[in-house]
């Protein structure tokens, strides 16, 4: 095999050409927390619908509170259908949406969100805490080695991920990553723009992890 000297080599086209990516199963990644204020409430709820609108199935982790609840009842009342994934240790502790089109238990965490990967064409990033964050920041990580090859979106409502997508610009800018990484992620406002963006950013070229270390 070929040694590459990633020190030394020239950006890669990070992105196969478009038209590559057939949407049809969004993952949307948000808070379970109920105590937000209102403007969350309204962008899930709108995301929801709109998911539902454009014949695309909606993959979440099945909680029944907060964000989650919302964009999943969204979804379901306009027509589209919601699929969760969940840890049995939750349903057991009577966390989960009852109402779902299909529900999914993993036996742990990291199982979930795998899963949620697996199923997912592309995935949507709602304000959230540690939990979303996470979730976000370990597919980005995913993408940057060629693990996850969908679009990622983070819909920054009201300037929620303005301090986080600073953070990741910085990480760029002293080189803890390189410039193409920071096309791993789009970034919408609104819940129409995050749609449009899934619908039009290509897939990721998997031969990007050759260029995963600086």
């Amino acid at each position: 095999m070929k040694e590459v000297n990633i020190g030394h080599t020239s950006e890669p086209n990070c992105q196969l050409p478009a038209g590559n990516c057939q949407l049809k199963n969004v993952c949307v990644y948000c808070a379970s927390s109920t105590q937000v204020d209102e403007k969350y409430f309204r962008a899930a709820q709108e995301l929801g619908a709109l998911i539902a609108q454009k014949g695309l199935r909606l993959i979440t982790g099945a909680g029944r509170l907060g964000l989650m609840n919302t964009i999943q009842d969204a979804a379901l009342a306009a027509g589209g259908e919601a699929i969760g994934v969940i840890p049995t240790f939750m349903v057991k502790e009577g966390w989960h949406h009852t109402g779902l089109t299909e529900l999914i238990e993993t036996h742990s965490m990291h199982e979930r969100k795998q899963t949620m990967a697996n199923l997912s064409d592309g995935i949507i990033a709602l304000p959230g805490g540690c939990g979303t964050m996470e979730e976000l920041l370990e597919i980005i990580t995913w993408k940057q080695l060629g693990l996850y090859v969908n679009p990622i979106v983070v819909l920054n409502i009201d300037g929620y991920y303005d301090a986080l997508l600073a953070q990741l610009e910085k990480a760029v800018d002293e080189n803890f990553m390189r410039t193409i990484h920071a096309d791993i992620w789009k970034v919408a406002t609104t819940p129409a723009e995050a749609i449009e963006l899934l619908l039009t950013t290509p897939k990721w070229n998997k031969n990007i992890r050759k260029f995963a270390a600086i």
